[in-house]
């Protein structure tokens, strides 16, 4: 067999890359990262938008794998923000020295499996190319944004920004007319900042999402000093609940206690920091349709209560889905940015946008003029960044058609036909908190790779039975979620992109310490579920 350049090549630096080049290297092998962008950071990187910030908690969603580190980062607030977030990350490849073994702007456009020589053959944009034993995709499961498909975009001779490409040089608001278009997760924490300065902001909303208060504050010195002596037990318990985050169900079910005892829990929740109000309360409020009927009528008079405007209220509250069924954004006085006289709400699912011009917006009803553009129009979640790369395994069989219909994969971790190929946070795998399941997703594939290396194994392969099991699994541990009846990128829906309008399994919905014991029994029968050559 031909000897390859690498190893193994890991394609992207944000936190799953980083820590996976660590890991490999304290293998003692000979790794290469491929980074399209110029610095380190991934999600980080790139979403530089106004009002970026954490909606996990900093010092949960930091790394946990080394002490040292722990002991010299200080959180400046309880929810981080993209650029503090971006220092820490390049922290973290200063500390270990992981740049020199990194790759900038190289983008890979295809990756190709040469059976004779049992390699990845990869390609750049620019040409280059380079072979690996092992490939690592560390390309993120929010790494794709989204173009629309509205008429007219290019046209547009105003400023217009996408808030996953955001430029590095700073945008000013002030004083200037400014349309967002998009009210996921990024789309309010956009509108939050521009709302401050813009002379006027207008957003066009086609689906209203349901929100939570952020509740940020700072972390004072003797507060940091305190999170971090209590780090062990916060991990630990981040390793127990659901999914990886500090807050988990509640054991109640909702109608076990009285009218009064759940508004007073609801009202608790929702004047706490956090996604305690999503993943802490009664634990059968996204299985139960009247339990999820009750909570969603509480969140709506909160919004009702804090939009001074009936008609604007109303265009803000979802109908057509419950609370916590879709990604739920948390927010700083969002609602309260459509008091502002400056600030108009425009739902588009009445009046549709029907093209793009040299100076605005034309809608089914009017014509408007902006000076600036924000397109906060999301990702083509889970699949979409490996549907990017053209990636072929055993004859020449594409990822993406393999896939049609939806991921298939065993584990969430290896595909049939696509050997020495591992995916970090892919299709299937455990999601929620994410850098706690980063840490053992990362963990799992480097010990897959010391056993193969120590036994001289060039090939491991995800089986045909193998992929069919878990890809059931998947399926039937989503059974019951009122999330898996609702068009989100939870369900691989985005209607900007074409053959991604039919619901899918696309993610595991089962807890994390179940995910986790399912992968130690792969190790423990000594990857006797792989096949091995």
């Amino acid at each position: 067999m031909k000897q390859p350049d690498f190893e193994a090549i890991i394609i992207g630096a944000g936190m799953s890359g980083l820590y996976q080049l660590h890991r490999l290297r304290q293998l003692g092998m000979k790794v290469l990262v491929l980074e399209a962008g110029t610095g380190v950071g991934g999600t980080w990187y790139w979403n530089r938008y106004p009002g970026a910030r954490f909606d996990s908690e900093s010092y949960s969603y930091g790394y946990s794998w080394s002490k040292e580190l722990l002991q010299d980062w200080d959180w400046s607030e309880h929810f981080a923000p993209q650029p503090e977030t971006e220092r820490y990350l390049n922290h973290v490849a200063d500390r270990f020295d992981l740049r020199r073994d990194i790759r900038f702007e190289s983008r890979v456009a295809s990756a190709h499996w040469n059976e004779q020589d049992r390699l990845w053959v990869l390609t750049l944009t620019d040409g280059t190319v380079f072979t690996c034993r092992f490939l690592v995709t560390a390309i993120g499961p929010l790494s794709a944004p989204v173009v629309p498909k509205i008429e007219g975009i290019p046209s547009f001779k105003g400023e217009a920004y996408y808030t996953a490409l955001w430029p590095k040089h700073p945008v000013s608001f002030a004083g200037k007319r400014v349309a967002v278009i998009g009210t996921g997760a990024t789309g309010v924490q956009t509108i939050q900042e521009v709302a401050k300065t813009a002379g006027s902001l207008t957003v066009f909303q086609r689906t209203p999402n349901w929100c939570a208060p952020l509740l940020n504050r700072p972390i004072p010195k003797e507060e940091m000093a305190q999170i971090r002596a209590g780090y062990p037990a916060l991990f630990d318990r981040c390793q127990q609940t659901f999914a990886g985050f500090l807050h988990t169900a509640d054991p109640r079910h909702t109608f076990e206690v009285s009218q009064e005892e759940r508004e007073a829990f609801w009202e608790k929740l929702y004047n706490e920091p956090g996604f305690g109000i999503w993943v802490g309360n009664f634990m059968d409020v996204l299985t139960n349709r009247a339990a999820n009927a009750e909570l969603s009528a509480f969140v709506a008079r909160k919004i009702r209560e804090r939009v001074r405007d009936p008609a604007v209220a109303e265009k803000l509250i979802p109908t057509n889905h419950g609370f916590g069924t879709r990604r739920v954004p948390l927010e700083t006085r969002y609602y309260e940015v459509y008091n502002q006289p400056n600030v108009r709400l425009v739902d588009i699912k009445d009046t549709p946008i029907e093209r793009i011009t040299e100076t605005g917006i034309v809608t089914a009803a009017e014509t408007f003029e902006f000076d600036m553009i924000v397109f906060a129009t999301g990702f083509d979640a889970l699949t979409g960044a490996f549907d990017r790369i053209d990636f072929r395994g055993v004859d020449g069989v594409r990822l993406r058609e393999h896939w049609q219909g939806g991921p298939k994969t065993f584990l969430g971790v290896q595909v049939q036909g696509f050997p020495n190929m591992m995916m970090l946070m892919g299709p299937h795998t455990a999601l929620g908190n994410l850098p706690r399941s980063i840490e053992y997703n990362v963990d799992w594939v480097s010990r897959l790779i010391a056993f193969l290396r120590e036994r001289g194994i060039s090939r491991a392969e995800a089986t045909a039975e193998g992929v069919r099991a878990w890809t059931e699994h998947v399926r039937m541990m989503g059974e019951g979620l009122l999330a898996n009846e609702v068009d989100s990128w939870f369900t691989g829906i985005n209607r900007n992109i074409e053959g991604k309008t039919t619901r899918i399994i696309a993610r595991y919905s089962g807890s994390a310490p179940d995910y986790r014991k399912r992968c130690e029994e792969v190790v423990a029968a000594g990857y006797a579920e792989l096949a091995l050559g």
